[in-house]
Formats: structure tokens, sequence, C-alpha cells
């Protein structure tokens, strides 16, 4: 039986924001332990002393190559490919015709030649990508992919195996394993070292807004990695981290993991009938409308403006131009109020009906968390991304809010659902209930605004 399209779901239910509500999401496992010590204390090493993050299994790769390659990126993306070349990484975005965002994703430059380039991410940008390269392949284009599903949907290893050195101490225990001061890599450009006798490639950037290197290599020559790794950094209690601690890194690096897609208007009605519906994920939370353009956001958004170019023509170039002259809304942290998380934690063992139940490290219970932040009763923001973290003792969400909302004003998350949707995932006996919190900086942290991105 042919899996049925995203078309086809959303004729058959009628509309987009009542399909993906309901739609059985499982929850997103991280194909690694769950905790190596214990999740508090291994989310508190990035930030005290130094981690390693196992990054080889979670993530889609799409390798791809070809001379038409860069003009087909060009054409869908609003980044510049300028001064691209070996040795350099971009954050890629794609956006709509009316500029709204489609996904992002990290795309490598290893090598020329074939696979030589490789975007790494969620499935949702990498999908886009891949329809537009089958398109343009069909059309006689020199342009080809091969997917790399991750470690939950793929039979065998994976190509690379990636770990993450994170923390005030990763610089020198990189120095103990290269023998040698660590030299000087601008942010997202790629390095060569030898550890253990292993060619490595490191990426300068971090994924929870410390110092650190993305190493990566061919996975067979991890363990050799790894093992070097936790030798070098053993004076430091250098830490593994589970995939409980490592799901909440994006709160600290300020990095919204999955953006709702703007894919539901015509430029985008092809794809919904090459995409699976299965894969189009789920929309979690409190933000209830049956407008699909609620959900949408721009890149300027959640922070990602940093990656528009206006120096080549792309979809959507006309509408971002006029939405980059004055954006509406930004990135921001929200740090959730301690007497209200305490009562929903409290009103799950006392009698009645509790609130939705708050998971630590993380709150999501969909592909797409999207709960409404209110101010003076009025519709001010979405909160995309919740969970604790422990070095800073506080609950906390990433959020984007109108640009009149100001850094240290109180603001409502509107927490659970009502009505509560169909999906399994959450919560059939549950009540509505209001968090406050303080609007903060994006990043949260002093270093990962000021310092992460200037290494």
């Amino acid at each position: 039986m042919t899996a049925e399209t995203l078309a086809q779901a959303i004729a058959r239910v009628g509309n987009p924001v009542e399909l993906l509500r309901n739609q059985d999401w499982p929850s997103i496992t991280f194909p690694i332990q769950p905790e190596f010590t214990n999740w508090r204390d291994e989310q508190r090493a990035w930030s005290a002393s130094v981690a390693i993050m196992d990054q080889s299994h979670h993530m889609t790769q799409l390798f791809v190559w070809g001379d038409d390659l860069t003009a087909l990126l060009e054409s869908i993306s609003p980044n510049t490919f300028k001064n691209f070349k070996r040795g350099r990484a971009k954050q890629l975005i794609s956006v709509n015709k009316d500029g709204f965002l489609v996904g992002d994703g990290i795309l490598f430059y290893n090598d020329e030649g074939e696979e030589g380039r490789v975007l790494i991410g969620h499935h949702i940008l990498i999908d886009w990508v891949r329809f537009n390269i089958e398109k343009a392949e069909a059309a006689g284009k020199d342009v080809h992919s091969r997917l790399e599903a991750n470690s939950n949907m793929r039979e065998g290893d994976p190509t690379f195996f990636r770990y993450e050195l994170q923390g005030p101490h990763a610089d020198t225990v990189m120095e103990r394993l290269i023998g040698g001061p660590v030299p000087e890599v601008k942010f997202f450009h790629i390095a060569e070292f030898t550890i253990a006798g292993k060619p490595v490639r490191a990426l300068r950037h971090g994924m929870a807004g410390q110092p650190g290197f993305e190493f990566y290599g061919a996975y067979a020559d991890g363990p050799a990695v790894r093992d070097a790794m936790l030798e070098a950094g053993a004076e430091f209690d250098i830490r593994l981290v589970g995939a409980k601690a490592y799901s909440s890194s994006p709160l600290v690096s300020g990095w919204v993991p999955t953006p709702f897609p703007a894919i539901f208007d015509e430029d985008f009605a092809e794809y919904r009938e090459w995409l699976p519906a299965a894969r189009a994920g789920s929309i979690a939370g409190s933000l209830i409308s049956t407008d699909v353009h609620d959900y949408y956001l721009t890149p300027y958004d959640i922070g990602l403006g940093r990656s528009v170019r206006f120096d080549h023509d792309f979809h959507g170039r006309e509408a971002l131009e006029r939405i980059a002259e004055a954006p509406s809304r930004r990135k921001a942290t929200l740090l959730w109020n301690a007497e209200d998380v305490a009562m929903v934690v409290r009103s799950q063992v006392e009698a009645g009906t509790p609130a939705k139940f708050l998971d630590f490290p993380k709150a999501r219970y969909g592909f797409y968390q999207m709960d409404d932040v209110q101010k003076d009763g009025a519709r001010v923001g979405i909160s995309t991304d919740a969970g604790y973290v422990a070095y800073d003792q506080l609950y906390m969400s990433l959020a984007t809010l109108d640009n009149e909302v100001a850094e240290g004003d109180e603001v409502e998350v509107v927490w659970g659902e009502d009505p509560i949707s169909n999906k399994p995932q959450v919560d059939r006996n549950h009540r509505q209930v209001r968090i406050r919190a303080t609007v903060a900086p994006a990043p949260y942290h002093d270093y990962a605004r000021t310092k992460y991105r200037a290494d």
C-alpha cells in the first residue's frame, strides 16, 4: 500500500492544523543511553567543567553533490554561497514565497566531489532539499543526493561519528588531545587534526553555548577518539552526556530545534503531494487556531536573520526583504516562575484534575511545541521549547515575542491544551493553567550571546 501523502491527509481531514494537532508522532528519543551518570550533573558539566555529547545517531544526514548543486541551493535559500568552500559550514535555511521559514540545518563542506557536502539536522528542511534535488535530477541537472536516516530508522552504522566537546575546560582538553595549543579556528570553520592516531575533522561551534568543537570522522574510529577524550578530560570530571541532558541543550544555546514549517500554501502544493504525511510532524501546545499561518515563523522571529543575504535571487526574496525592513518579533528566553512550576508539579499529587504534566528536563510532547504567550490578556508570542536547566536551577523556554515586550516584563505561558487533542502523546486528563514568566535574552547566558559566535 502506498503511504498517504501530506496533500491526501489534509484533504481527508480538511485542515492542516487539525491534522497535525491530532497526528500520532512518537516522542523523540535520541538513540543513545538516557543517562551515563545523572542528567543533572551531565547538564552542569557543559557549563562548569567539560562534557562529551554523542551526536552520531539522532540526526538525519543528506549527502549532496554535483556541478549544479550550488545554483539549486541558492534558488531555495537566503544564505549566501559566495565564499562557501571546503573547510566551512553554514546554518542553511529556506523560506516560502511569503518569507516564512521552512526549516534549518547545518551544511558541511568537507571535500570536493561526490558526497563532499552533507546537510545535517531534523528531516524537515532535508526533505524540502531532497524534493528539489529529485526534480532537478529528473530535469537533467548535475545534482545528486544520498539520504542517511538517523539510527532509529536505519540499519547499519552511520558514515560518521560525531562528538561535541563542550565546556569551560574544552580547550584545555583539546590541547592534550592534539599535543599543543588549540589553533585559532573561526566560528563555523572546520579544522583537521589527528586524535588517538585517527584523522578527525572539527567544526568550531557549540551546541550548549559554550566553547568547543564538534569532532567527526569515520564511524569505526569513534571509540578510540572518545576514549582519548575521556582520558584527557579525567582531571576535570569530564562527563558523557546522555539523551535526557542533551535534549535540553538548545535551551541554553538559544537554538529553536523544530520550528513549524511554512509548507501549507500554494507554492508548496507539489511538495505536499510528494511528502508522506507521516513525516509532517505534530503540533502540541496551547496555541489554538484553525489558520495555519498563525503557526508560521520568519527567520527573524527565532534569531535566524543572520543567515539571510540578499545577494542573489531565491524563492521568497521579495517578501523576505519587506520583512527584514521591520521584523515584528524576536527570539527570547522565558524564565518560568518557580511558584507556578511548583504548582503544576504539586497538582499531580493532589486530589482533582491535575495540570498538564511537566516533564523534566524537557516538556515537549509534540514535534512542534507551540504554547500561547500572553500579556495583559492578549497574545504576544509563542513559546516553542521548554525545560529545566540544572546549572541555573531554572525552568525556562525559548520563545518568539512581539518587539514591544521588553526584557524584564512578566508574561504568561498558557500550559496545557483546551480542547485536548486526540494524539496519544497528550495527557487525556489535565487542565490548562497559566505560568508566569520573566522575559530574558536568548541565548540566556552572557557568553553564548556575546562571545560564542565571535570565536
